[in-house]
């Protein structure tokens, strides 16, 4: 049944609550209300992280398998292709890229259209990866905690004016998601506004102001609520620290390093590096279940640090086990305080945790993303999708008339992400939705 006209513009914005960005609860495949409350329980990093990442150290020592960059067997490859097809199939996105990379192996594989003219997805188009980008920017303050030029337990207060309890909320409380700093698109005003011009552009600043008016959530490390206001603070923390711009940073830091050489900062540009691939969504004034919104061209300028990033799926695989290695970016003792930094609700510094795999999804409207790495077994495993809108049974999330999920509500990076991390043979579980 189509929903009234009032419904589907309150589902959408509803959604948009947490677009820009894939909260942890949101993992568990659809965008909506619940990931934006704190949790009944503050989180206890010690009472889950053995529990998530067995043995830190091994997978920090962990070393690239002599055949990591040849094909995967084609016996796995068969099997890894026929999940991707079936969660394909069921997720509403037009199109997907796919990649695995294990010590025996990496396999990539296109799915389905970029756009609506029916061009072939192919690896290596460019996406917007959304809430990923978390985990670079969380990255970036735990380079510079290693260099001594900021300190973990440093207030915001030290670095930005005018948050509530900023002189009590720490740079871990802001990555962990414990800081009770509301996420600026729990804004109505805000919300109305971008919904009207999607594709303005918006300073770091301007969605602070929005976060921070309709803070606090909580008292500080008194409960989860997952904030792009956040890490939005993290990286204006960082400019203040270096002086230098945040998407300058990135590339010195963390893209030339790892040689990501298809993975950029847009800035204020809403330009993606051809090829692209362009993203649908039911997010905005004008989308209906009927007929998505094209938002290839809305402006990433709002999401800032807490979600601009553009990739392809050989940069996340890359981008992946270095995030859950630590290797090429950070030291094995800064690696270990990440590895040990989940909560009982599966969030860490900038990371989330499942059944041993760390990594983030991200949703920005019209692209989900998911990079996850398994830390037991040296495994990465990307999902690219040019559409944001979960398939399924869902009920806080809108989906298509023609919706074609299953039973269990998902995003179509989420459901990729599961089938194929179940061939793998530990199966990523997303957190459940409270």
């Amino acid at each position: 049944m189509t929903p009234s006209r009032s419904a589907a513009r309150h589902a959408r914005r509803r959604a948009l609550a947490l677009a820009a960005a894939a909260a942890v609860l949101a993992l568990a495949g659809c965008s909506g209300a619940s990931g934006v409350g704190p949790a009944t329980t503050p989180p206890s990093p010690s009472a889950t992280a053995a529990g998530c990442v067995a043995d830190p150290a091994r997978t920090i020592a962990a070393k690239p398998g002599a055949k990591t960059m040849s094909a995967l067997p084609a016996e796995t490859v068969a099997k890894l292709d026929a999940a991707a097809a079936k969660a394909f199939a069921l997720g509403a996105s037009p199109g997907a890229v796919v990649g695995v990379r294990t010590p025996e192996g990496t396999w990539t594989k296109a799915y389905g259209s970029a756009d609506r003219a029916g061009t072939p997805m192919q690896v290596g188009m460019h996406t917007r990866i959304a809430s990923l980008t978390k985990m670079y920017t969380a990255t970036i303050v735990l380079q510079l905690a290693q260099e001594g030029k900021l300190k973990l337990d440093d207030t915001i207060a030290k670095y930005v004016d005018g948050i509530p309890n900023g002189d009590a909320i720490t740079l871990t409380q802001l990555a962990d998601m414990t800081s009770g700093v509301a996420s600026y698109t729990m804004n109505d005003a805000l919300l109305q506004k971008y919904f009207a011009d999607p594709t303005a552009v918006y300073t770091p600043e301007e969605v602070i102001e929005a976060g921070a008016a309709v803070s606090p959530l909580f008292p500080p490390g008194k409960g989860f609520a997952y904030s792009n206001t956040n890490t939005v603070l993290l990286g204006t923390v960082i400019e203040k620290v270096t002086g230098e711009d945040v998407g300058r940073l990135m590339q010195t830091r963390i893209f030339d390093p790892l040689h990501l050489g298809n993975t950029s900062w847009p800035g204020t540009s809403a330009a993606l590096p051809e090829p692209y691939a362009r993203g649908y969504t039911l997010n905005g004034n004008t989308a209906t279940p009927d007929a998505p919104t094209d938002s290839t061209d809305w402006n990433p300028s709002w999401s800032f640090t807490a979600g601009e990033i553009i990739s392809d799926i050989d940069d996340l695989l890359t981008m992946g086990r270095a995030l859950g290695t630590g290797q090429g970016l950070v030291d094995p003792a800064t690696q270990t305080l990440r590895l040990t930094s989940f909560s009982e609700i599966g969030y860490g510094f900038g990371l989330s945790c499942s059944q041993g795999w760390v990594g983030h999804t991200g949703d920005l409207s019209g692209y989900n993303t998911s990079l996850f790495y398994d830390t037991a077994t040296d495994t990465t495993v990307a999902v690219q999708t040019n559409s944001d809108i979960a398939s399924g049974g869902c009920t806080t999330s809108p989906t298509l008339t023609d919706d074609p999920g299953d039973a269990i509500c998902q995003t179509p990076a989420v459901r990729l992400l599961v089938a194929l991390t179940g061939e793998l043979g530990t199966a990523y579980v997303p957190p459940p939705r409270k």
